[in-house]
């Protein structure tokens, strides 16, 4: 199953593409089974035919990533429809903070996300890659208590 990660594609690119470099660089333990390599869009394309698309994606997901910088949060058309097809779906989330905080950001998190169960880690290699096999694995243990 694939890692699916939301993010401002125009502020924060930068940090996704450092995501991709940790998991082609053999000395660094990060495993990005990227969600966004399946089902390539051309950049020109309309809403209902991006959602739809993106829908497949999320189809072959075991966990969200949302990138948290400075504009996250006023993002609706695609980040926020996207955290809430991964609630509907009960997809499991983390929050990586782009600024580096550890725990939740109350500014800059998205409010859907603000009593969600994810969490919230410092976007660090070490802190995130906790994250993911920790949460993902311990998912409907977390969810229970």
């Amino acid at each position: 199953a694939k890692t699916y990660v939301i993010f401002d594609g125009d502020k924060d690119m930068w940090a996704y593409a450092y995501m991709k470099g940790w998991s082609v660089n053999h000395r660094v333990n990060f495993d990005l089974d990227d969600a966004h390599e399946l089902f390539r869009m051309p950049r020109a394309v309309d809403e209902e035919y991006v959602k739809r698309r993106l829908r497949q994606r999320m189809a072959q997901t075991k966990v969200f990533v949302v990138l948290v910088g400075e504009s996250t949060r006023y993002l609706h058309r695609y980040v926020r429809w996207e955290i809430e097809e991964a609630i509907k779906n009960d997809i499991p989330i983390v929050v990586a903070n782009l600024n580096g905080q550890n725990g939740i950001d109350e500014e800059l998190c998205p409010p859907i996300l603000r009593n969600h169960l994810a969490p919230h880690v410092p976007f660090k290699v070490d802190k995130l890659n906790h994250a993911l096999t920790d949460f993902v694995n311990n998912y409907n243990r977390y969810r229970y208590k």
